[in-house]
């Protein structure tokens, strides 16, 4: 057992766990840590265990728990919510589950194929038409997920910069009265838009949902707004941080960067291994309703538990030299996703967005490249999904 380090930290490299983890990695599979508030937690980083645990009935995900751990002060606002899905333990979690499955399924995800190369080529053309240098965030990577989430819900996409910035300060800002704030300004957004749809239907997962299950009282409309919200949020941040922390990423690996362009087939693997390795979603946050014991300690009822993604996604245990990018690997058994019921339910569009958007960078500038030192690139804070806040790039 490792002194009770304070959790999370920032990265100090853009792609690596924070180097004041390492203690963590070393005493593996579980380890003390202090949050924010001075409240001990459990830090999982563990392979085996964190999939094990994530599978675990008695771990729940309910944030209106009083014991329900917070690893910044944005999280108290957070459990004053009911929030869909990521906030709620079966069997209402599953009933909720199942409404969506549908539309986020392998096939569809497929079938969305043609729709996100378009998005993709389009944005590629207004970027080459103007010219390098790029900021990569703002003209790519962070267009093409909210274009693609706003198709897939019925969103509209002129609606984009009220959206994105109140996204921006959902998940980044550590001032809980901006939190909140932003919170009911995108929950008054979709309220009025479910109205609107209800008047004038459209095409998209929430029109379905109004027609399928709120008319017929199956879904509350509170909780369909608090649903779209989460699924608009979760549809364009986790997968533009992806992509430019991907592209940095592969800047700063120019062997393997080499070898991907060189044989675009490594795509999917690639994508799996990036997913791995970068734990843009690193922390995810549980409560222990009962005793659990695993890898040799015993978690009490009423415990915080956090899986420290990154870590548990370098586990030497579970992969070969995990801090190194290797695209002959198996990685799919990855975390990054999470595991069990509250898997990522946007995992297969996410994983098509990425393999269309990096293939066709990469093609279109070959010669793609950081436009400023890497030491430059300012990075996302510990508490939020982790990625860069700008990409500078030229070719």
């Amino acid at each position: 057992m490792t002194e009770a380090l304070p959790f999370p930290q920032d990265r100090t490299c853009p792609y690596d766990p924070p180097a004041g983890y390492q203690p963590l990695r070393d005493s593996r599979p579980l380890s003390r840590v202090t949050l924010y508030d001075g409240r001990p937690a459990w830090v999982v980083t563990g392979h085996a265990e964190s999939r094990a645990l994530l599978t675990d009935p008695r771990l729940s995900a309910d944030r209106q728990n009083p014991a329900f751990p917070s690893p910044a002060p944005r999280f108290e606002t957070l459990r004053k919510v009911r929030t869909p899905l990521l906030g709620v333990d079966d069997p209402e979690h599953n009933t909720q589950r199942r409404m969506l499955i549908p539309s986020f399924s392998v096939k569809r995800a497929a079938a969305l194929r043609p729709r996100i190369q378009e998005i993709v080529d389009r944005l590629l053309d207004a970027m080459e038409q103007q010219g390098p240098p790029a900021e990569l965030v703002s003209a790519f990577a962070l267009p093409v997920p909210s274009m693609v989430i706003c198709a897939l819900l019925g969103v509209p996409y002129a609606d984009h910069e009220l959206f994105e910035g109140l996204s921006r300060t959902l998940l980044q800002s550590a001032d809980p009265q901006e939190v909140t704030e932003a919170r009911d300004k995108l929950e008054d957004y979709f309220t009025a838009l479910v109205e609107r749809k209800r008047k004038e239907p459209g095409d998209g997962l929430l029109d379905e949902l109004i027609a399928e299950r709120l008319d017929s009282g199956e879904l509350g409309h509170r909780e369909l707004v608090r649903m779209a919200m989460l699924l608009l949020v979760a549809g364009h941040e986790t997968t533009s941080n992806m992509l430019s922390l991907g592209t940095f990423t592969l800047l700063e690996h120019p062997e393997q960067f080499a070898a991907l362009r060189a044989d675009p087939s490594l795509l999917p693997a690639a994508v799996e291994e990036l997913l791995r390795f970068l734990s843009i979603a690193d922390g995810m946050v549980r409560v222990a309703t009962e005793d659990i014991e695993i890898g040799g300690v015993t978690i009490r009822a009423d415990d915080g538990v956090i899986f420290s993604t990154s870590v548990v996604n370098r586990d030497g245990a579970a992969y070969a030299s995990p801090d190194t990018l290797d695209w002959e690997r198996s990685a799919r058994h990855h975390v990054a996703f999470g595991f069990g019921v509250h898997q990522c339910l946007g995992q297969n569009l996410a994983r098509a967005e990425m393999e269309i958007a990096f293939g066709a960078l990469f093609a279109r500038f070959p010669g793609l490249r950081l436009a400023v030192p890497a030491a430059e690139i300012p990075v996302k804070p510990a508490h939020a999904l982790q990625g860069l806040v700008e990409l500078p790039v030229t070719w």
